[in-house]
Protein backbone atom coordinates (compact mmCIF):
# COMPACT_ATOMS: atom_id res chain seq x y z
CA UNK A 1 0.00 0.00 0.00
CA UNK A 2 1.63 3.23 -1.16
CA UNK A 3 1.17 6.58 0.61
CA UNK A 4 -0.20 5.01 3.75
CA UNK A 5 0.53 3.28 7.01
CA UNK A 6 -0.60 0.06 8.62
CA UNK A 7 -0.96 -0.39 12.39
CA UNK A 8 -1.56 -3.55 14.40
CA UNK A 9 -2.98 -3.36 17.93
CA UNK A 10 -2.51 -6.05 20.58
CA UNK A 11 -4.61 -5.97 23.73
CA UNK A 12 -6.99 -7.97 25.86
CA UNK A 13 -10.77 -7.95 25.69
CA UNK A 14 -12.16 -5.04 27.70
CA UNK A 15 -9.06 -2.79 27.49
CA UNK A 16 -10.28 -0.76 24.53
CA UNK A 17 -7.77 -1.75 21.83
CA UNK A 18 -10.58 -2.30 19.34
CA UNK A 19 -12.20 1.00 20.33
CA UNK A 20 -8.88 2.84 19.93
CA UNK A 21 -8.40 1.39 16.42
CA UNK A 22 -11.93 2.47 15.45
CA UNK A 23 -11.43 5.95 16.96
CA UNK A 24 -8.17 6.37 15.06
CA UNK A 25 -9.92 5.40 11.82
CA UNK A 26 -12.70 7.87 12.60
CA UNK A 27 -10.45 10.87 13.28
CA UNK A 28 -8.17 10.07 10.32
CA UNK A 29 -11.24 9.88 8.06
CA UNK A 30 -12.27 13.34 9.24
CA UNK A 31 -8.91 14.68 8.03
CA UNK A 32 -9.70 13.42 4.52
CA UNK A 33 -7.85 10.09 4.55
CA UNK A 34 -9.03 6.74 3.34
CA UNK A 35 -9.20 4.44 6.36
CA UNK A 36 -9.86 0.99 7.71
CA UNK A 37 -10.25 0.07 11.37
CA UNK A 38 -11.27 -3.45 12.27
CA UNK A 39 -10.74 -6.16 14.88
CA UNK A 40 -9.72 -9.75 14.28
CA UNK A 41 -12.44 -11.72 15.96
CA UNK A 42 -11.47 -14.62 18.18
CA UNK A 43 -12.98 -15.61 21.53
CA UNK A 44 -14.59 -12.34 22.55
CA UNK A 45 -14.28 -12.74 26.28
CA UNK A 46 -12.95 -10.29 28.82
CA UNK A 47 -9.19 -10.66 29.20
CA UNK A 48 -8.67 -12.80 26.07
CA UNK A 49 -5.96 -11.57 23.66
CA UNK A 50 -7.39 -9.53 20.79
CA UNK A 51 -5.88 -7.97 17.69
CA UNK A 52 -7.16 -4.92 15.82
CA UNK A 53 -5.89 -3.14 12.72
CA UNK A 54 -5.73 0.24 10.99
CA UNK A 55 -4.93 1.18 7.43
CA UNK A 56 -4.71 4.91 6.76
CA UNK A 57 -3.86 6.19 3.30
CA UNK A 58 -4.04 9.14 0.95
CA UNK A 59 -5.07 6.66 -1.75
CA UNK A 60 -8.07 4.37 -2.08
CA UNK A 61 -7.44 1.23 0.00
CA UNK A 62 -8.08 -1.91 -2.03
CA UNK A 63 -6.64 -4.45 0.45
CA UNK A 64 -9.06 -6.09 2.88
CA UNK A 65 -6.93 -8.68 4.67
CA UNK A 66 -5.41 -8.66 8.13
CA UNK A 67 -2.10 -6.79 8.42
CA UNK A 68 0.99 -9.00 8.40
CA UNK A 69 3.80 -6.44 7.93
CA UNK A 70 2.70 -3.41 9.96
CA UNK A 71 4.53 -0.10 10.09
CA UNK A 72 3.59 0.26 13.75
CA UNK A 73 2.54 -2.09 16.54
CA UNK A 74 0.70 -0.96 19.66
CA UNK A 75 0.73 -3.20 22.75
CA UNK A 76 -2.01 -2.17 25.17
CA UNK A 77 -1.20 -4.95 27.68
CA UNK A 78 2.46 -5.68 28.37
CA UNK A 79 1.70 -9.21 29.66
CA UNK A 80 1.13 -10.13 25.99
CA UNK A 81 4.88 -9.73 25.41
CA UNK A 82 5.30 -13.09 27.13
CA UNK A 83 2.75 -14.99 25.05
CA UNK A 84 2.31 -13.23 21.69
CA UNK A 85 4.96 -12.49 19.04
CA UNK A 86 4.00 -8.81 18.87
CA UNK A 87 6.92 -7.92 16.58
CA UNK A 88 5.99 -10.52 13.92
CA UNK A 89 6.34 -8.83 10.53
CA UNK A 90 6.94 -5.39 12.08
CA UNK A 91 8.99 -3.22 9.74
CA UNK A 92 12.41 -2.22 11.09
CA UNK A 93 11.84 1.38 9.95
CA UNK A 94 8.60 1.40 11.95
CA UNK A 95 8.14 1.33 15.72
CA UNK A 96 6.46 -0.47 18.60
CA UNK A 97 4.62 1.37 21.38
CA UNK A 98 4.10 -0.52 24.66
CA UNK A 99 1.91 0.31 27.64
CA UNK A 100 4.27 -0.28 30.56
CA UNK A 101 5.75 1.64 33.48
CA UNK A 102 9.16 0.21 32.48
CA UNK A 103 11.81 1.95 30.42
CA UNK A 104 12.40 0.66 26.90
CA UNK A 105 15.71 -0.98 27.95
CA UNK A 106 13.74 -3.15 30.36
CA UNK A 107 11.44 -4.64 27.71
CA UNK A 108 13.93 -5.18 24.86
CA UNK A 109 14.58 -8.80 25.85
CA UNK A 110 10.91 -9.62 25.16
CA UNK A 111 10.91 -8.17 21.63
CA UNK A 112 12.67 -11.08 19.91
CA UNK A 113 15.58 -9.03 18.62
CA UNK A 114 13.48 -6.26 17.04
CA UNK A 115 15.83 -3.56 15.73
CA UNK A 116 13.40 -0.69 15.17
CA UNK A 117 12.27 2.10 17.47
CA UNK A 118 10.67 1.19 20.80
CA UNK A 119 8.54 3.55 22.87
CA UNK A 120 7.00 2.93 26.28
CA UNK A 121 4.19 4.89 27.90
CA UNK A 122 2.61 4.28 31.30
CA UNK A 123 -0.98 4.46 30.03
CA UNK A 124 -2.33 2.92 33.23
CA UNK A 125 -0.82 5.65 35.40
CA UNK A 126 -1.94 8.41 33.03
CA UNK A 127 -5.52 7.12 32.82
CA UNK A 128 -5.83 6.54 36.59
CA UNK A 129 -4.55 10.07 37.29
CA UNK A 130 -6.75 11.76 34.67
CA UNK A 131 -9.85 9.54 34.61
CA UNK A 132 -9.76 7.81 37.98
CA UNK A 133 -9.82 4.38 36.30
CA UNK A 134 -7.54 2.20 34.20
CA UNK A 135 -8.66 2.97 30.64
CA UNK A 136 -5.38 2.67 28.72
CA UNK A 137 -6.82 3.14 25.24
CA UNK A 138 -6.92 6.98 25.21
CA UNK A 139 -3.25 7.42 26.21
CA UNK A 140 -2.20 4.62 23.81
CA UNK A 141 -4.15 6.25 20.98
CA UNK A 142 -2.34 9.57 21.56
CA UNK A 143 1.03 7.80 21.77
CA UNK A 144 0.29 6.04 18.46
CA UNK A 145 -0.54 9.30 16.69
CA UNK A 146 2.62 10.91 18.13
CA UNK A 147 4.89 8.10 16.94
CA UNK A 148 3.24 7.41 13.57
CA UNK A 149 2.74 11.11 12.74
CA UNK A 150 -0.39 10.08 10.93
CA UNK A 151 -1.82 13.55 11.59
CA UNK A 152 -0.90 16.85 13.19
CA UNK A 153 -1.27 16.99 16.96
CA UNK A 154 -3.62 20.01 16.92
CA UNK A 155 -5.94 18.38 14.38
CA UNK A 156 -5.95 15.12 16.33
CA UNK A 157 -6.76 16.84 19.64
CA UNK A 158 -9.49 18.93 17.98
CA UNK A 159 -11.15 15.89 16.36
CA UNK A 160 -10.89 13.80 19.54
CA UNK A 161 -12.53 16.56 21.58
CA UNK A 162 -15.41 16.68 19.08
CA UNK A 163 -15.71 12.89 19.24
CA UNK A 164 -15.72 12.80 23.06
CA UNK A 165 -18.18 15.72 23.26
CA UNK A 166 -20.55 13.77 21.05
CA UNK A 167 -20.08 10.48 22.91
CA UNK A 168 -20.07 11.86 26.47
CA UNK A 169 -22.35 14.89 26.07
CA UNK A 170 -23.77 14.49 29.60
CA UNK A 171 -20.42 13.71 31.26
CA UNK A 172 -18.12 16.75 30.96
CA UNK A 173 -15.70 15.29 33.53
CA UNK A 174 -15.16 12.26 31.26
CA UNK A 175 -14.46 14.54 28.28
CA UNK A 176 -11.92 16.59 30.22
CA UNK A 177 -10.29 13.51 31.76
CA UNK A 178 -9.85 11.93 28.34
CA UNK A 179 -8.45 15.15 26.87
CA UNK A 180 -5.89 15.38 29.69
CA UNK A 181 -4.95 11.73 29.13
CA UNK A 182 -4.41 12.36 25.41
CA UNK A 183 -2.29 15.48 26.01
CA UNK A 184 -0.13 13.83 28.69
CA UNK A 185 0.59 10.73 26.64
CA UNK A 186 1.39 12.84 23.59
CA UNK A 187 3.78 15.00 25.64
CA UNK A 188 5.59 12.01 27.16
CA UNK A 189 6.09 10.16 23.88
CA UNK A 190 7.02 13.34 22.01
CA UNK A 191 9.87 13.91 24.50
CA UNK A 192 11.20 10.41 23.75
CA UNK A 193 10.91 10.99 20.00
CA UNK A 194 12.81 14.27 20.26
CA UNK A 195 15.50 12.55 22.33
CA UNK A 196 15.86 9.86 19.64
CA UNK A 197 16.10 12.45 16.88
CA UNK A 198 18.62 14.65 18.71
Amino acid sequence: MKNGIEIRWHGRGGQGAKTAALLLADVAFKTGRNVQGFPEYGPERMGAPITAYNRISEDVIRVHSNIYTPDFVVVVDETLLDSVDVTAGLKTEGAIIINTPKKREDVMDKLRGYKGRVYTVDARKISVETLGKNFPNSPMLAATVAVSRVMEREKFIQEMRASYEHKFAKKPEVIEGNMKALERAFDEVEQDIMRDEA
